[in-house]
């Protein structure tokens, strides 16, 4: 039987959200898009159980193991674990077994460590090729879920944002207790909001009435929910939060309600696509900045200056996308203004900083919306 050779699978990857940061995994909608930058691997099914990686980049060293023993070390997230994330998501969901190898030459051109997610994109990039390569299908939006939850075996907890787009494009209980519902099932700030059935903008005023802007502490927390210390530790606080000594629920409550809002005030304008849509945007835009720095507390310095210098030079809205603490902003430029923007950036930011002429091609670029995956077969 002939092999069949997967030439080159393209997966054109999220810019993060023009709308919407830090709210999906409290249940709200966001508005990433995809942008032009891709992730493509090349295959080559094989008849021996070795599962062979390679990566175009020379700092990402060549990986072998077999397809029937996938181990996944969560303390090292080396490059090669996030593609064994992919394909051992779509092993597991299929349950399959006795299962042949590939050879996998990865290559593409998202920024690493630059908040666009480029990790998110390697796994849905293995699922979709492992998929292929197995000649199995699934639809889009299982394929997202799959691969959202797959993203899990390294230690990341991502809401599903980052894999819907990829494949798609053309904590709080304290509020529930004040307002007796049943808080011990509640996980997410939006089911809060359907269990009332009030609005977004009701909520804002229900988290003014009810929290205080004031840090709690966990023996406020444990007054509030009539628990103990330890109670609070084993059956509310996640492994990594039970050692925090102070919580700022009013600030992330906050910020939830009031982003989620946006995105739907941004689809709103989208759609109706008024004379001063830029504008109207843009301005939804910079208040999410805002609100991701001082509500969330996820921007940093750097991202701040980058983010007024931007708007300095002709942005009409700018801030961070991605996770935040670092990474990158995303800002509105109207196409007549691109040039200037760019040298202008490039010389206030970049140059400034450190003293180079110009900066790396993948540090500053512009970018369309995109699609997203695409799969190319070669007979």
């Amino acid at each position: 039987m002939g092999k069949t050779r997967l030439s080159n699978f393209v997966e054109i990857y999220s810019l993060g959200n023009p709308q919407g940061e830090h709210i999906d995994y409290c249940g709200y909608s966001v508005l990433p898009m995809a942008v032009e930058q891709d992730m493509l691997i090349a295959v080559e099914p094989v008849q021996t159980p070795t599962l062979q990686l390679a990566n175009t980049n020379p700092i990402y060293l060549d990986f072998s193991a077999c397809a029937n023993d996938i181990q996944i070390d969560q303390t090292k997230p080396l490059w090669h674990n996030y593609f064994l994330c992919g394909f051992k998501g779509i092993q597991e969901h299929f349950g399959l077994s006795n299962l042949t190898g590939m050879n996998c030459l990865v290559d593409g051109n998202i920024p690493p460590n630059s908040g666009l997610s480029s990790s998110s994109a390697l796994v849905c990039c293995a699922g979709l090729v492992t998929l292929t390569a197995l000649g199995l299908s699934l639809s889009k939006v299982e394929l997202a879920k799959i691969c959202a939850k797959s993203e899990r075996y390294i230690g990341t907890q991502g809401g599903g944002m980052d894999q819907s787009i990829s494949f798609l494009a053309e904590e709080g209980t304290l509020l529930a207790k004040q307002k007796n519902l049943r808080w011990g099932t509640i996980l997410r700030l939006e089911e809060v909001q359907a269990q009332l059935g009030v609005s977004l903008e009701e909520m804002l005023l229900i988290v003014e009435d009810t929290l205080h802007p004031a840090a709690y502490s966990p023996e406020e927390i444990c007054r509030c929910l009539g628990m103990s210390l330890e109670e609070l530790r084993t059956q509310i606080l996640s492994p990594n939060t039970q050692d925090v000594l102070s919580f700022k629920l009013y600030q992330r409550a906050k910020h939830v309600y009031s982003e989620a809002a946006r995105v739907l005030q941004f689809k709103k304008i989208c759609e109706e696509a008024p004379a001063n849509i830029v504008q109207l945007l843009g301005e939804l835009m910079n208040q999410s900045h805002v609100s991701c720095r001082d509500m969330y507390e996820c921007s940093c310095p750097e991202l701040d200056q980058l983010v007024d210098i931007c708007r300095k030079f002709g942005a009409q809205g700018s801030r961070l996308t991605g996770a935040g603490w670092g990474g990158c902003t995303v800002s509105l430029v109207p196409a007549e203004k691109l040039s200037s923007f760019l040298a202008n950036v490039q010389e206030a930011y970049y140059q400034r900083i450190d003293g180079s002429s110009a900066p790396e091609k993948q540090s500053l670029f512009a970018t369309k919306p995109g699609g997203g995956a695409l799969v190319f077969l070669e007979a």
